[in-house]
């Protein structure tokens, strides 16, 4: 059994775990989110495969994800089918690349970062810590931006936001996922989450206010993060990186790529 093997077991079991339900279509399976606070879903190949993919199949998918107002998006590692990007870009998808970075098992964990901490169900400061990664990824990339606390700030007030925080209060009670977060002076600069399955554990959402950022503060949260997955018993530890840039940062938190995590939508 390779890495590549342990992933796809793993992306099958955790939106079945996560709220969501199956639906098959022959070589595609299609997860669609139950509870509307949570991940929104998407297709991808069916685990243990079930032939080639083509465009028809992929039109299908579409059909029923436009049917439940989903989105219609398909995600899939390019070294394990790498004959659907051809199929979803026939179907008129765009396809978005990301390194598929796994931990590696020798590698020294990093220094903690006295400003990152492992929030529960019932800290204060988790409605502030789920917000502030829809801040960073409004704003890609490395550099720094604009938003900052009062943005922060602004965003968190908004009642629309509850529902968010609520979801990833029953994840944290249930043990599905695990939250750390930057905090200084009380308020969350950076954050990120890691959803386990067996024994494999993929760190997930990590951003940084985009005014906070180039402090190595998403550095410090992954790292925490690692030590909490490491500390619970996982073996495989993996992400996938935004870009060849932030996959260097992660290269300096021990995860070496082993492959690329493909992203289809339309775009826009």
């Amino acid at each position: 059994m390779t890495t590549l093997d342990d992933l796809e077991r793993y992306y099958d079991t955790v939106p079945r775990v996560g709220g969501a339900r199956a639906e098959d279509f022959g070589p595609l399976t299609l997860f669609v989110q139950e509870n509307p606070e949570g991940w929104a879903y998407y297709a991808r190949p069916v685990l243990g495969g079930a032939g080639p993919v083509t465009a028809a199949d992929v039109e299908r998918v579409l059909a029923r994800q436009r049917e439940l107002k989903v989105p219609e998006a398909f995600e899939w590692v390019a070294e394990t089918t790498p004959g659907l990007r051809a199929a979803v870009e026939a179907a008129g998808l765009s396809v978005h690349a990301h390194p598929l970075m796994v931990l590696d098992p020798e590698a020294a964990a990093p220094e903690p970062h006295p400003e990152v901490r492992l929030l529960g169900a019932d800290d204060p400061l988790l409605r502030a810590a789920v917000t502030v990664p829809a801040l960073a990824f409004a704003a890609p990339g490395t550099a720094r931006g604009e938003a900052g606390p009062a943005e922060l700030a602004r965003q968190t007030a908004d009642p629309g936001s509850e529902g968010r925080r609520a979801y990833v209060t029953a994840k944290l009670a249930a043990g599905t996922t695990v939250l750390a977060a930057a905090v200084r002076d009380g308020v969350v600069l950076s954050s990120g989450q890691y959803n386990p399955a067996g024994d494999v554990a993929e760190v997930v959402g990590v951003g940084t206010l985009p005014a906070a950022r180039r402090q190595g503060l998403a550095l410090g949260v992954t790292a925490a993060l690692v030590a909490a997955a490491r500390a619970n018993g996982a073996r495989t530890v993996f992400l996938s990186a935004g870009d060849e840039d932030v996959a260097r940062i992660y290269g300096r938190a021990g995860f070496r790529r082993v492959g690329t995590a493909l992203i289809a939508e339309h775009e826009g």
